[in-house]
């Protein structure tokens, strides 16, 4: 595998092949900057088969750079562009546990393919960790190609060669399959993959690929599609796939209705649903007052002051940012469920929800990557990225 630095002085050639350094680029800063400069992170394209060893030589380059960059507190150590039809599977899972110890963001270019251990080593993408709390960090550029399939033993390895009789080569490959496949298991586990498309990989032969070229497998592996052209959907549909892929997806609902509200519209309604909650619990105090003031009320004010006052309390309520959206007629299992959402008119990563219950409200956990949240404004089998390779 090829290892070309660009831009750092670590290293000035790369480890093999003959690939023409550049300048790394540090941005500007938009302000003045009170201490430092805002510093854009190197990048570090990795090239050719993944091979035993190759962890140990990134190792010794990140290291390198660890201890001579500036980074931004939020930002990655370095950029990682892959480019590799494979190779060694544990290899490619010690890169991407790499990728995560030293916050190293992971990138396929358009034209560039990601396949078999380099995608496993492209999950690894993060820009930063602190204990339990992650952001991940996983760009694919509409045009380039990341493909996952199962594993498959090389019947011509040193030690398949060594085994006695064939029975003995047998019961070798088996044991060693089954624990490459729980290495796998706890790899995608300890990345936060979704364990039903590792599931999935493992249940297929070695030759049956997929492909991350769907809104649902960008929003299930947390991947951002960087230039994606394709235009976003009408308001309406944008709120009911959020709805549908905050979910996870498996919301079922044959007569899924949607309906505008006006933010004053919003804020009573659910300010309503929290008036119930507090009646069926029986509390006659100061807030159950309020609330019917406030739903009574035709002064905006009052009702923004209220609604304002409940969020500031830490109730599940979403702020009010632009078109909002009332989506009815989901169900998850046997739990109808209804979906309040608020679109950003300016900003598509930037929009807040809640989902209504019988008598709750709740925040659902977010899906898909924190850094393209427009990715679940899309529905789940609509194809982003139809190249491969």
């Amino acid at each position: 595998m090829n290892l070309c630095r660009f831009g750092v002085g670590v290293l000035s050639a790369c480890v093999a092949g003959s690939v023409a350094l550049l300048a790394a680029t540090f941005g500007e800063p938009s302000d003045p900057p009170t201490s430092g400069k805002t510093v854009s992170p190197p990048v570090i394209r990795m090239t050719g088969m993944i091979e035993e060893g190759d962890a140990i030589r990134l190792r010794n380059m990140l290291v390198a750079l660890r201890r001579g960059a500036s980074r931004t507190p939020s930002g990655p150590l370095a950029i990682l562009e892959l480019s590799s039809l494979g190779g060694d599977l544990l290899e490619g899972m010690k890169l991407g546990y790499m990728f995560r110890e030293f916050d190293v963001a992971t990138m396929v270019r358009a034209g560039d393919l990601c396949l078999s251990s380099c995608a496993l080593a492209f999950l690894g993408g993060t820009s930063r960790h602190v204990a339990t709390d992650i952001d991940v960090a996983r760009t694919v550029e509409i045009g380039g190609t990341l493909g996952f399939h199962n594993f498959w033993l090389n019947p011509n390895h040193e030690r398949a060669r060594a085994a006695a009789t064939p029975t003995e080569g047998i019961a070798k490959g088996f044991n060693e399959g089954k624990g490459a496949a729980s290495l796998l298991v706890h790899y995608s586990a300890s990345l936060g993959v979704d364990p039903a498309f590792i599931a999935r990989i493992l249940g297929r032969p070695p030759e049956s690929w997929e492909y991350a070229d769907t809104a649902g497998q960008f929003i299930d592996l947390k991947i951002c599609p960087d230039r994606l052209s394709r235009p976003l959907p009408a308001p309406e549909r944008r709120a009911v796939n959020i709805c549908v892929n905050t979910l996870g997806g498996s919301t079922t609902g044959d007569q899924v209705q949607v309906r505008a509200l006006t933010p004053i519209e919003a804020k009573r309604h659910l300010i309503e649903h929290v008036r119930k909650d507090v009646a069926a619990r029986d509390y006659r105090g100061a807030l159950a007052t309020q609330l019917a003031a406030a739903i009574a009320a035709r002064d905006p004010r009052l009702v923004d002051a209220v609604y304002g006052d409940l969020r500031a309390a830490g109730l599940a309520l979403p702020e009010i940012v632009g078109l909002t959206f009332e989506v009815s007629g989901l169900s998850v299992g046997d739990l109808d469920l209804e979906c309040v959402v608020s679109l950003s008119p300016d900003d598509a990563d930037r929009f807040d929800l809640v989902l209504k219950g019988s008598a709750s409200l709740t925040r659902p956990p977010r899906q898909g990557p924190p850094a393209c949240s427009r990715i679940l404004t899309f529905e789940r089998g609509e194809i982003l990225n139809p190249g491969k390779g």
